[in-house]
């Protein structure tokens, strides 16, 4: 991109590698299973979320933090084959690159154990170099891949600049309530709100996410797998979306894909509910492929199925 260029969305981003190996069924402790494929290939919840948008039409910077080595390779060649602005990724000179390592089951479920890298030193010095394109841009996003004091210190320059806040809190840990106080949209999974809230696992959806809505989030809209989305906002009735039957090849990059077509969607100005619909509609496409980016949809697909 060009020094004059404004982006649309923001992310505040992690970057890893993902190695995937194919296997049929998760692994019991001690045990070796021969895989039946392997790949390395993009990934990290940021990293991912940001190409999910810039396939739906947006304009999109990475605030973000990568090794020098050719893993933090991978991803600036990804980046500039987006046609993501990354004026703001910092390269730190010896220091290793994320790294998830992914497990992909036969009915297309997996477990990914992350290693954050150099992602893990992100901080509020790299999100104030990047404050002129925070205070313009309309929507920023975020996962808890990154360092929460990174997100909060964003997210209020988003505020201050009328920028919308989009945090997917994957993988779920405690969230401090002045970063709550600074979410426009929560996006867990149920597992995720579960853990946030702390109800019980397989408890009342709602109750948990009226819980959330109590802590600070103007909305939380909770991914419910093939049973699709439903959206809380303080006074007003759960909107329920229903999924999309699709052939599930394996699940990797849905809610990164989910919150990435979000966040474009605001930030071409459609409504939350509309919204919504439209980064249901892009993950369910993302789950008839294999793998995060690759399986990613373009708009026009997006736009196909709505």
């Amino acid at each position: 991109m060009a020094e004059a260029a404004v982006a649309d969305v923001v992310c505040i981003a992690s970057w890893n590698a993902d190695l995937v190996s194919r296997v049929p069924r998760p692994l019991a402790r001690g045990e070796t299973l021969m895989a039946s494929a392997f790949s390395v290939s993009p990934g990290g919840k940021g990293s991912n979320a940001a190409v999910a948008a810039a396939r739906q039409g947006a304009q999109v910077a990475l605030v973000a933090r990568i090794g020098d080595d050719d893993f933090g390779a991978m991803g600036r060649r990804l980046w500039q084959a987006e046609g993501i602005d990354t004026r703001h990724v910092e390269i730190a000179p010896g220091e290793r690159s994320g790294v998830a390592q992914i497990l992909v089951y036969a009915d297309g479920d997996n477990s990914i154990a992350v290693y954050p890298g150099a992602g893990a030193a992100l901080g509020t010095q790299q999100v104030q170099a990047a404050h002129a394109t925070l205070a313009a841009c309309k929507v920023v996003m975020a996962s808890c891949e990154v360092p929460l004091a990174a997100t909060q210190a964003a997210f209020a320059i988003a505020r201050a600049g009328g920028a919308c806040t989009v945090l997917n809190p994957a993988p779920a840990c405690p969230l401090p309530a002045e970063l709550l106080a600074l979410v426009d949209v929560l996006t867990p999974n149920e597992s995720e709100l579960h853990a946030l809230a702390g109800t019980p696992p397989g408890s009342d959806v709602d109750v948990a996410a009226r819980q959330m809505l109590l802590r600070g989030p103007s909305a939380v809209l909770v991914t419910l797998g093939a049973a699709g989305i439903r959206l809380y906002r303080s006074g007003h009735a759960p909107v329920q979306m229903t999924g999309r039957a699709v052939q599930v090849c394996d699940t990797i990059g849905a809610g990164d894909t989910f919150t990435g077509a979000l966040a474009a969607a605001l930030a071409r100005g459609a409504g939350l509910e509309e919204a919504a619909d439209h980064a249901n509609a892009a993950a369910a496409l993302s789950v008839t492929g294999i793998g995060a980016v690759d399986a990613m949809p373009t708009l026009q697909q997006v736009l196909d199925i709505l």
